[in-house]
């Protein structure tokens, strides 16, 4: 089961680096101007998107698997798996919001990315207490 453990981090951590990242092309996309910075930015956006999706499959299936395995249960969990609930939907709304610039129809400021961005540090600093303190 360890080893199981130690590639469900090493999925988390990568999944987590491209929720980090993608959010900041998206500020570089709302503030872009001419179309040559626009084009290459979407398809900076479009394949890490297409990247991290299968590691964010993994870590969640490896992180079900040690659920099961380990019967983890108690009100910790329950806040960790409604946080990771929540992290799948910022991931899935990443993908619309993907598909929204390579349409051209955004409509929201960098302002508002860079705050969307914050989203996954506040879950990951939750989650990360809710599995080593236990404090449910």
């Amino acid at each position: 089961m360890l080893w199981i453990k130690s590639f469900h981090i090493i999925f988390v951590v990568s999944w987590f680096a491209g929720l980090f990242y993608l959010p900041r092309i998206f500020v570089n996309l709302a503030m872009a101007e001419s179309s040559e910075e626009k084009t290459r930015l979407n398809l900076m956006a479009h394949k890490l998107y297409r990247f991290m999706t299968p590691l964010a499959v993994l870590a969640l299936l490896l992180g079900t698997w040690l659920w099961l395995g380990y019967g983890l249960s108690g009100g910790w969990m329950h806040a960790k798996l409604a946080l990771v609930v929540l992290l799948i939907g910022y991931h899935l709304y990443c993908g619309h919001l993907v598909e929204v610039f390579a349409a051209g129809r955004n409509q929201r400021s960098h302002t508002f990315y860079r705050i969307f961005n914050e989203l996954p540090v506040l879950v990951l600093m939750a989650t990360t207490i809710l599995v080593v303190v236990k404090p449910f």
